[in-house]
């Protein structure tokens, strides 16, 4: 089923088009990577989908209903989710308490009522934190885990909206190679799951051609590949402009390892 259809979407400043044309669709339950080199328009994109930016022109279809140029929180109401480069999380709550707090978000339950809302959706929590492998430190403060784990808090917070759609913010900035593996395996096993459409950016090339079932690549605001992950990998256009040696080799680890 065709979750997200974008198409013709152009982005401005100045006289500089930051994305031009810019057409894709996502499928439920699919993973799909946004690459490219630092300026070419990834972030742009992104954050067009997101409501961060409004288009200059182009369409945006999130279940067949329209959603280019509607504010972040409508959208987010529409079923899009979101993580961040860095993780936003509340460091002195728990673990389970920070995922209570998207949930009375999602309810509509999230004023007045701090002082009573221990108990409130904490099975639909813990449930939710299972789910990512973190139940057993649901208690934990934010604040004494390691990144990775924090990353999967994140992640456990942003499926409380019960999103059709995840957008991903380069996720695994800032992990340990093995850290990186684990969460975005655990993300594809979500997603496909839940029939979640996942859009994520990323410079990692394993974590994509690991964990991708399609790759879009942007050079200058336009999008010059579209595939498995395995045609992007053999594109030439690819390897002479972002790829290179050293991308054609994490390439190549990536699939040993999805062989193995």
């Amino acid at each position: 089923m065709t979750l997200l259809v974008v198409e013709g979407l152009t982005k401005r400043f100045g006289g500089v088009a930051a994305a031009k044309d810019v057409s894709f669709t996502l499928q439920a339950g699919e993973m799909l990577a946004i690459i490219g080199p630092n300026g070419a328009g990834k972030s742009t994109t992104f954050n067009m989908v997101g409501g961060q930016l409004r288009p200059d022109s182009g369409t945006i279809a999130l279940d067949g209903a329209s959603i280019a140029g509607l504010p972040a929180r409508a959208i987010w109401k529409a079923g899009v989710g979101r993580t961040f480069q860095v993780a936003q999380t509340f460091v002195s709550m728990t673990v389970a308490e920070n995922v209570q707090m998207a949930l009375l978000s999602h309810h509509g339950r999230s004023r007045g009522l701090f002082r009573d809302a221990s108990a409130l959706y904490r099975d639909e929590a813990l449930s939710l934190l299972a789910g990512v492998g973190m139940r057993t430190d649901a208690e934990r403060p934010v604040s004494e885990l390691a990144y990775g784990d924090v990353k999967r808090v994140e992640l456990a917070v942003a499926l409380a909206s019960r999103p059709k759609l995840l957008l991903m913010d380069e996720p695994t900035a800032g992990m340990a190679p093995r850290e990186r593996s684990s969460l975005m395996a655990l993300t594809a096993e979500v997603a496909r799951t839940n029939r979640i459409g996942v859009l994520y950016t990323e410079h990692d090339m394993e974590a994509v051609f690991a964990h991708a079932d399609r790759v879009l690549v942007l050079v200058r605001g336009e999008i010059i590949a579209a595939g498995t992950p395995e045609e992007i990998r053999a594109n030439p256009r690819v390897k002479q402009v972002y790829l290179g040696e050293a991308g054609t080799e994490a390439a190549m680890r990536a699939r040993r390892k999805a062989v193995a």
